[in-house]
């Protein structure tokens, strides 16, 4: 079964970035769909972007215009550039890639933004 896993998080000041990886195990073309979440203390799993193979995206209001999500197919990973963050993007950020038999979900990693 192909697993992902999640780095790149980390303490940031208000106004920096971050980039998020999320490696596939394998082939990333096994994914017709992938994308990411985020999760606040004590707050339900939001959506934030979602990617296809085909190259289409889709992003939060709350995000767009700051966050890229990208796709390197040669790497078998997924990226999710974050710009100008601010404390409320404080989560632990989970990806996740979909195929026909399902969703499979990283484990996650902490983003905190704060001075």
């Amino acid at each position: 079964q192909v697993q992902l896993v999640e780095s790149g998080g980390g303490l940031v000041q208000p106004g920096g970035s971050l980039r998020l990886s999320c490696a596939s195990s394998g082939s990333i073309f096994s994914f017709y769909a992938m994308g990411w979440y985020r999760q606040a203390p004590g707050k339900q799993r939001d959506w934030v972007a979602t990617i296809t193979q085909s190259g289409s995206r889709n992003y939060a209001n709350s995000v767009k215009g700051r966050f890229t999500t990208s796709i390197n197919n040669a790497e078998n990973t997924m990226y999710l550039q974050m710009n100008a963050l601010k404390p409320e993007d404080t989560a632990i950020y989970y990806c996740h890639g979909d195929t026909s038999q399902g969703r499979t979900w990283g484990q996650g990693t902490q983003v905190t933004v704060s001075t």
